[in-house]
């Protein structure tokens, strides 16, 4: 249950409180059912954006109320907020004071209504918590996670990444794919468009050996370097130029850009099929890399490197969510909601200062603007948003090798095209047709964190937008990365 704009009204010379109730656990058709409502079923409708959140407003009389909801024709109870156990089951609970702006530092115990609840034993203070929470006051009126249960959270997740290998992640079917060096720049862009992948693995022949990757962010500077003036990099050369003369061209730009002493071509970071999922984890999060090949080194079986997998914490945290879900309560830190813990990017007045600004764009910003700040804020997604930070869309770095199709970047001046038009490139059917969009993923900051992992878990999912429950306004961002410097404390 959250409350919402304590407007206190009054009928019949009763004072009634604007009150929201809220069913974050999905479903088709929900309902609430209360002592305020006679027990007899409202209908709760879809929060705009975040199909699986319901909510309603009820107009309640200060004082004590008891309810449940009703999903898919199923009486259910939410675990999340306060409950009790009632002679018609378990019930939710809350108490709503008269005055929401002068709450007495210790709740006094409320009487509960006469008749068969009489017997109930009231929690006041967890209730008066619950109000003054959904009243918008700061997210650290939630709980917070013990040393010790962070401790135990943490030890037991490092105990499962390091008993379990790289192996275990392979599918038991798919597909992997791997580009040739000397492929023409344009031409590896168009298959990672087709194939729906942000990043293949390089295979060099004449060494006979995996060298690299080609990934979103490679086509975003071949993007920024066609833009400038200058560029040694032309249209016609990126039609003709193959990946291996691209690479060589970065480290030319890199020494440009950095000093010679970035002029180092980076050594694949690569993993194999014996290694555990803590070493692929670290790797992947110490390197500042998105996805480790799983490579079966040479042998005199297979002369040859074999490429197994692309990992990445996507992948790693789907086990860890399967391996836990059936006993979360060997993981404590699932239980707490997400704004409890030291995880993510925050907007100043929801979660204080950040390490780093959160990266937003508005509508009308430039192409160039958002790639740029892609490349500088190292991030895979920004939300684009309303003057009133409201969320209205997600611009990735997967979306950006939409325009290698039929040369659409050959069209187009980073400077002058807006974000709109380039949602409107990247939503066209004909050049999206095969392109997996994985569009905008949200979630709340009262959401536990076990529900976090579990979308996080899903392939192509790298960031989570924390948005406000009805309005959408941005309140954060949650990324895997995130999640796993938190869980392994790295």
């Amino acid at each position: 249950m959250n409350s919402v704009g304590m407007d206190f009204s009054r009928e019949g010379g009763m004072v009634l409180v604007p009150t929201r109730f809220v069913w974050p656990h999905g479903g088709s058709v929900v309902c609430i059912s209360g002592s305020f409502t006679g027990w007899t079923q409202w209908p709760m409708t879809p929060v705009e954006g975040c199909p699986t959140v319901f909510q309603t407003i009820c107009s309640l009389p200060c004082g004590y109320h008891q309810y449940k909801f009703v999903v898919d024709g199923e009486w259910r109870h939410d675990e999340h907020q306060p409950y009790i156990s009632s002679n018609i089951g378990t019930v939710n609970t809350i108490l709503l004071t008269r005055d929401s702006h002068s709450r007495p530092s210790t709740p006094s115990p409320q009487v509960p209504p006469p008749g068969p609840v009489s017997s109930m034993d009231v929690d006041s203070e967890a209730f008066q918590r619950v109000v003054q929470v959904s009243d918008g006051t700061s997210p650290e009126s939630y709980p917070r996670i013990s040393d010790a249960d962070l401790k135990i959270s943490r030890h037991r997740i490092v105990v499962f990444l390091s008993t379990h290998m790289a192996y275990e992640l392979l599918p038991e079917s798919g597909k992997v794919i791997a580009l040739d060096v000397d492929l023409p720049v344009k031409q590896a862009f168009h298959i990672l468009h087709e194939q729906g992948t942000p990043v293949a693995p390089l295979w060099d022949f004449s060494k006979s050996r995996f060298v690299g990757v080609l990934s979103a962010m490679d086509f975003i500077l071949i993007m920024r370097e066609l833009g400038t003036h200058g560029s040694n990099l032309t249209e016609e050369e990126l039609e003709t130029h193959t990946i291996s003369a691209w690479k060589e061209a970065k480290l030319h730009l890199n020494n440009q850009v950095n000093g010679p002493s970035s002029a180092v071509s980076r050594k694949l970071v690569q993993a194999g099929p014996d290694d555990s999922l803590n070493e692929v984890a670290l790797k992947i999060l110490q390197n500042g890399v998105s996805t480790v090949p799983i490579i079966h080194s040479s042998s005199l079986d297979v002369p040859l490197p074999h490429l197994l997998h692309v990992a990445s914490l996507s992948g790693i945290l789907k086990c860890i969510f399967r391996f836990f879900k059936h006993s979360p309560s060997s993981l404590p830190v699932l239980q707490f909601p997400l704004c409890s813990l030291p995880i993510g990017t925050w907007v100043p007045k929801i979660g204080g200062p950040s390490q780093q600004p959160l990266a937003m764009l508005r509508p009308n910003s430039s192409l160039s603007a958002a790639l740029n700040l892609l490349i500088q804020a190292q991030v895979s997604s920004i939300p684009i948003v309303d003057e009133n930070n409201t969320l209205l869309d997600v611009y990735s770095r997967s979306d950006i090798t939409l325009l290698a199709k039929d040369k659409v970047y050959a069209h187009i001046n980073l400077e002058e095209t807006t974000l709109h038009q380039a949602i409107q490139y990247r939503d066209d059917p004909f050049l999206a047709h095969g392109y997996n969009n994985q569009r905008c993923h949200m979630c709340l900051r009262t959401d536990p964190l076990h529900k976090i992992l579990e979308k996080l878990s899903q392939p192509g999912v790298r960031r989570l937008v924390v948005v406000e429950a009805g309005s959408k306004r941005v309140e954060g961002i949650v990324s895997l990365r995130d999640i796993f410097q938190f869980l392994m404390d790295s």
